[in-house]
């Protein structure tokens, strides 16, 4: 599974040379429990860390984050119950928060990180904005719809999605069953293969996919309501970007604004479905530079009182 792509030698050269770049797998122990995590660039940079969202893992970011080396050191990390990363008898998101926290310690970044998170990720780091604010420049949530959940709807959802693991014999015919949650029309197919690939294990009789399903068990009650205590509190410099075909809506976005104290932007990717890097993977990391850019030269809104 670690070999050559098979989709590589069609992909674009930003993809592959993105690839190519070189990180390190590192582990760091929180709570009793070892959290994988990727490395790019050189120690002793300012820093960027990645979270991905459910049921995914570090690698999903590897051909945005690894773009990123030359000015900063950036890390990606594996959530307990994800990827390579151990599992826990019960999860938490401000158990995540720390693990988020404990990975650009042990990554060792200067100064403060800025934390980049999508969907599931994405509330993980609301809830690290509220709650390790003085320890961050500031983060980037990407298309994360913070709203009341309908704990029927959402626990048909995640049941389906990730319902009874199933053993697939071979690496070709698990790929050929990959799916996303929520599905979207368009995907990058390299990307996909990629990320595929990467997010597989060798079990008795073949592969299954990493993740443990005991993480949707116990939020298939509402797992789009988990950061909404935690929105209100955020006050770190903050950025939302919404994908034009994704799950956070033009209300669902207003409402998050007003929460946040109508000083965070939010900003639309064109095009994009929920999982912006698997389809509009350029547009994703234009948005992404171009926050950047812009908190190096320009001072924060603060909300009122705060």
């Amino acid at each position: 599974m670690g070999g050559p792509l098979p989709a590589l030698e069609s992909a674009p050269a930003w993809f592959r040379n993105a690839l190519a770049v070189p990180f390190e797998d590192g582990v760091v122990d929180v709570d009793g429990v070892p959290i994988h995590h990727l490395t790019w660039g050189e120690p002793g940079r300012r820093g960027i860390v990645f979270v991905h969202g459910g049921g995914a893992h570090a690698h999903w970011w590897t051909h945005l984050a690894a773009t990123f080396a030359d000015d900063f050191r950036v890390a990606a990390l594996d959530l307990s119950g994800h990827g390579d990363s151990g599992h826990r008898d019960a999860y938490d998101i401000e158990q995540w928060t720390e693990e988020v926290m404990a990975v650009a310690v042990a990554s060792d970044m200067a100064g403060k990180p800025v934390v980049v998170g999508h969907s599931m990720g994405g509330f993980v780091t609301i809830a690290t904005a509220a709650l390790h604010a003085d320890d961050l420049t500031g983060v980037i949530v990407c298309d994360s719809p913070v709203t009341e959940p309908d704990p029927e709807v959402e626990s048909y959802r995640l049941k389906e999605a990730f319902g009874n693991p199933r053993t697939y014999a071979s690496v070709e015919e698990a790929l050929a069953r990959f799916r996303t949650v929520p599905p979207q029309d368009h995907y990058c197919d390299f990307v996909m293969d990629h990320v595929g690939r990467r997010s597989l294990r060798a079990v008795d009789g073949g592969y299954q996919w990493k993740f443990d399903r005991h993480v949707f068990e116990q939020f298939a009650g509402g797992m789009r309501g988990i950061a909404q205590p935690y929105l209100g509190e955020v006050r770190c410099r903050f950025a939302l970007l919404r994908s034009e075909h994704g799950l956070v809506t033009d209300d669902i976005g207003a409402a998050m604004y007003e929460a946040l104290g109508r000083v965070a932007p939010v900003i639309e990717l064109p095009e994009a479905g929920h999982h912006a890097m698997l389809d509009q993977p350029l547009v994703l990391l234009t948005a992404l530079r171009t926050l950047l850019a812009d908190w190096d030269h320009s001072a924060p809104h603060r909300r009122a009182g705060r």
